[in-house]
């Protein structure tokens, strides 16, 4: 017995498409507009913070790139492990960063030691976002999504080839994808405001009004659209954003300044705790942040950041050239409770310990004015393999390079700081690696209105089809595929393939198989203008692109 293909998407949990001539009603939540729009603005800055923190990270350590694009799963791991975001999460930055042209692969400047190929790096762009203000970025984001020709919800999951959806990878490509994104934004702003949505019950009007997408709009899709939207600002508890819907009916100023009345006004202040946590109820001024940044690090992120001053994090203020007297000052002018008395002590106590090894090159020499403690540091035997050795009792060089001997010094449980030729202390820290910003950007865009000769042209097209293949709408059989593949690569003819993508999305491709080799086509794509592979069980009909 047949079951009928509804009863089918029942049992597999997938919605059986329009039952009712009555559309549903999509709304499930209800929240004020000051709500919504106060929740999106707090996924934005939690989101611009990361992709902060993904720029910063790519800078000091790129990450390389996979052969076969994209970016590993080892990788992806590493990467979540350094930044301290979700793989899920970190998916989607990625992609977003990729697409709005802040990270892109190449080799970077400076180049890794173990340079070997292509890299992941942030790109000259990345440096005017960072000083953007956080209204324009959001604009930027928000049409970067809606136009991202990728689906990032599948990152982690395995493809029908078993095989699992890598980060900034064609496996994600999806021409579709913004044409669903744009189609539940266009649902959620014939709601009133206010009114939000849940997945269950999007999916089911999406899929009452496209029913011939319905693979593409089945609840866990959908879901990772609407996760998406609330993570860009688009959405809070479930109900279109202001800004949202002004960008959905406007152009980019008045979506701007939308988004900037709802982003709350930058503070330039913090609370200083007792336990040397240093609280920030709000978004800190860029100049402000920066600085506390170079104090303190950060503990817990959110719309309320806590940051933890300690030991370590003094002394890296103090060896970019702040002095004891600045952070005392800093701390003072910027805090709204009295300075606790055990963080003046801390900072006077890693000031009077810090610098008094002093490092320089010779390649690099080492002085300090106790020659006790000199001596000392000298016979640590983190120092032995540099050959440090004393010219007079308050002086010793190295052949070793300045960085090699700082690192050595801080190994033995010292706090050296280095020096320039006039005795100042300098900041030796890397120059972030950066790659140039990506001449286009690939994006999907709107098709033209087709005309009647454009129609006419298909159609003959459809016709010759039809003729040429006499198994028009019998899926082939995956050895014949693989057989009529493989003869075009030997003959280096291009054929037509119709294809089915992960997202069940048909097309049809005109390619020039390359290799056939377990299962995988390797085939030229002329619209990409590069290698691609397809799945050959994917694969629907092979025909001669030059039948007629």
């Amino acid at each position: 017995m047949i079951l009928p293909r509804q009863v089918g998407q029942v049992l597999r949990g997938e919605e059986p498409g329009p039952v009712h001539l009555v559309p549903p009603d999509p709304a499930a939540t209800s929240t004020t507009v000051a709500d919504a729009d106060a929740t999106a603005a707090g996924a934005l800055l939690d989101l611009i913070r990361e992709i902060e923190l993904l720029i910063e990270t790519l800078s000091a350590t790129p990450v390389p790139e996979l052969r076969s694009g994209g970016l590993g799963v080892r990788e992806a791991k590493r990467l979540s492990k350094l930044t301290g975001i979700d793989e899920q999460r970190l998916g989607l930055i990625l992609e977003l960063s990729a697409a709005a042209g802040l990270i892109a692969s190449g080799m970077p400047d400076p180049e890794p030691q173990d340079a070997g190929g292509p890299y992941w790096t942030p790109t000259v762009a990345a440096d005017r976002f960072l000083e953007t203000p956080s209204a324009a970025r959001w604009h930027l984001l928000a049409t970067t999504w809606l136009d991202l020709p990728s689906r990032p919800g599948l990152i982690g999951n395995r493809g029908p080839d078993g095989k699992p959806y890598a980060a900034l990878s064609d496996s994600l490509y999806s021409t579709a994808a913004p044409l669903d994104r744009r189609l539940l934004l266009e649902l959620l702003a014939e709601l009133p405001p206010g009114a939000g949505v849940d997945t269950r019950h999007a999916s089911q009007a999406l899929i009452w009004r496209r029913p011939r997408w319905a693979a593409r709009l089945q609840p866990e899709p959908v879901g990772h659209l609407l996760d998406e939207a609330q993570a860009l600002g688009l959405i809070g508890r479930g109900a279109l954003s202001t800004p949202a819907r002004v960008l959905l009916q406007a152009g980019e100023d008045a979506a701007v300044e939308a988004m900037n009345k709802v982003l709350p006004a930058p503070i330039d202040y913090f609370l200083v705790q007792a336990d040397l946590t240093v609280v920030v109820p709000g978004p800190l001024q860029r100049e402000l942040a920066d600085e506390l940044a170079a104090v303190a690090t950060v503990e817990s992120a959110g719309a309320a950041m806590v940051y933890r001053v300690a030991e370590q994090s003094i002394r890296h203020a103090l060896d970019t050239g702040r002095t004891a007297g600045a952070l005392h000052a800093f701390f003072e002018r910027h805090s709204k409770t009295p300075v606790p008395q055990g963080l003046t002590y801390l900072i006077n106590d890693v000031a009077r310990r810090h610098g008094q090894l002093r490092v320089g090159m010779a390649s690099s020499f080492l002085r300090c004015e106790d020659p006790s403690l000199l001596a000392h540091a000298v016979a640590a035997p983190a120092l032995e393999p540099l050959e440090v050795r004393l010219l007079a009792p308050t002086v010793a060089v190295s052949q070793a390079p300045i960085a090699e001997l700082l690192a050595a010094l801080r190994q033995a449980g010292f706090a050296p700081a280095a020096e320039d030729s006039a005795g100042a202390i300098v900041d030796l820290r890397r120059r972030g690696a950066r790659v140039p910003a990506p001449a286009h950007r690939r994006t999907a865009r709107a098709l033209p209105r087709p005309s009647v000769d454009t129609l006419a042209s298909v159609v003959a097209m459809l016709r010759r089809v039809d003729s040429a293949n006499p198994f028009a709408g019998v899926r082939l059989d995956p050895a014949v595929a693989m057989a009529l593949l493989q003869q075009a690569a030997v003959e280096h003819k291009d054929v037509v393939i119709g294809y089915v993508d992960a997202a069940g999305v048909a097309t049809q491709r005109v390619v020039r198989p390359l290799m056939v080799n377990g299962g995988q086509l390797m085939a030229w794509d002329p619209t990409q203008g590069r290698p691609r592979e397809f799945a050959v069980h994917r694969v629907t009909s092979v025909m001669s692109a030059d039948a007629g």
